[in-house]
């Protein structure tokens, strides 16, 4: 497939230039527009809209023919399925040694929360309290005021062997934090947004009824979970730009007129650096980030505001991720990174593991925590805790973790992984 793109390149090499022109053009010019207001911020709308026209008339004089075109595409599809089918684990070796450790009986007293509201109303669309009824476990509708935890704590007090939470993940996480604290058994049933948890579980995020089944005759394993001050989350927490602009109450009703506005004060030229002070993997101390994500077991990130996903629950450490752009040169070439999936070549980028983190700040640090908006004090001290969830599943699920469908054929890791495989060893992802 790269072959066949090369020499189309080669034939075409006068309209690559153009292409990229148009892309350079468009990406810095769109940069300055976000970080400016009034007619300036119009100005750079325009001169993006010319680089895009650039870069259509790079396409048009390009000698990419069609069967050209289709013959990359169709080779490029082949190369993802064949990377997926040698580096995938066997659905069946994983569902029998999951069965195999950790089976578990039904439970006896199974109490579920249900937040109605959540994901635009999943719970009320799959008539979840009904589900739950005819499979005798005890629904709990959660009202507006209610305390979530509270509510958890007193159900485990009154009996209840295993709790689940239907809702986003933030929801989950305080259920979770009951959950641990008593040694009880927690259950995901994705009705939220977007549950990130539960798709790293393996939980099919559109089969909402399906995930009460590990209430039933399921499996159990243990997860990691993360704090930061005291304060549970199952997915990640972030400093910086984003977590800024989720704090302003207009931002949940009108998200792009939000970000639009508050932009030019917090990535502008006039813009202050956040105060948030780390240690990097090296031991040098930073005294500012534009963005820092702290995740409950490291990502597969590929691009900073894509969709990243954990092939492990339970690696026992932090992933932790920081951004730092000092230019608007910078920013471009972040943008234009972010755009093909590479941003972690940017020159701001840090990225390691750690048991504990900890960020230092002169005032209180905004921060989303699993998506909710937080405003914590100084300092942030972050932690994992290994294993300390016991989490069921439904049989179904076992096997089922987008990680271990997700090949990003490019990336180092995986190139890594199908020569170790042609050299007869098993590849570190499936291990």
């Amino acid at each position: 497939a790269i072959l066949v793109v090369v020499v189309g390149v080669h034939s075409s090499w006068r309209a690559v230039v153009i292409v990229v022109v148009g892309i350079l053009v468009s990406v810095v010019a769109g940069w300055y527009a976000l970080g400016r207001r009034g007619v300036r911020r119009w100005i750079g709308v325009g001169v993006a809209i010319a680089g895009v026209g650039t870069l259509i008339a790079g396409f048009l004089a390009a000698e990419m023919h069609g069967l050209r075109v289709a013959v990359a595409t169709a080779l490029g599809v082949l190369a993802v399925a064949s990377a997926r089918v040698a580096l995938r684990r066997s659905v069946r070796a994983m569902r029998r040694i999951a069965l195999s450790r950790n089976p578990v009986p039904p439970a006896r007293n199974p109490v579920l929360f249900i937040n109605l509201k959540s994901g635009g109303g999943k719970a009320e669309r799959f008539h979840l309290v009904d589900e739950c009824r005819a499979r005798g476990i005890e629904p709990i509708v959660l009202e507006p005021g209610d305390d979530l935890l509270q509510l958890a704590e007193k159900a485990i007090a009154d009996g209840a062997d295993v709790v689940g939470m239907a809702g986003g993940d933030g929801s989950q996480a305080l259920v979770a934090t009951a959950a641990i604290a008593h040694d009880v058994p927690h259950v995901v049933v994705p009705s939220g947004t977007r549950n990130h948890f539960a798709l790293d579980l393996g939980l099919d995020r559109e089969d909402v009824v399906g995930a009460l089944d590990a209430f039933g005759d399921g499996v159990e394993r243990r997860v990691d979970i993360a704090e930061v001050n005291g304060r549970v989350f199952v997915n990640n927490a972030s400093a910086g730009v984003y977590a800024a602009v989720v704090q302003a109450p207009e931002y949940r009703d009108a998200k792009r007129s939000t970000v639009l506005a508050m932009l030019p004060d917090l990535i502008g030229p006039d813009a202050t650096p956040p105060d948030l002070r780390f240690t990097g993997p090296d031991g040098t101390a930073h005294d500012t980030a534009d963005v820092i994500l702290v995740s409950n077991d490291p990502y597969q990130l590929h691009e900073l505001l894509g969709r990243g996903t954990r092939q492990r629950l339970d690696h026992g450490a932090l992933g932790i991720v920081a951004v730092r752009i000092g230019s608007a040169r910078e920013a471009g070439r972040m943008v234009a990174l972010e755009m093909t999936g590479r941003a972690t070549r940017f020159q701001g980028w840090l990225e390691w593991t750690a048991a504990d983190f900890r960020i230092d700040s002169g005032a209180p640090v905004e921060i989303g925590v699993d998506g909710e908006a937080l405003r914590l004090e100084p300092p942030l001290s972050f932690r994992t805790r290994p294993g300390a969830l016991r989490v069921r599943l439904p049989r179904h699920a076992i096997g089922h973790s987008p990680t271990a469908r997700a090949v990003h054929v490019v990336s180092r890791s995986t190139i890594a992984d199908l020569l170790r495989l042609l050299a007869g060893r098993s590849p570190t992802s499936v291990r």
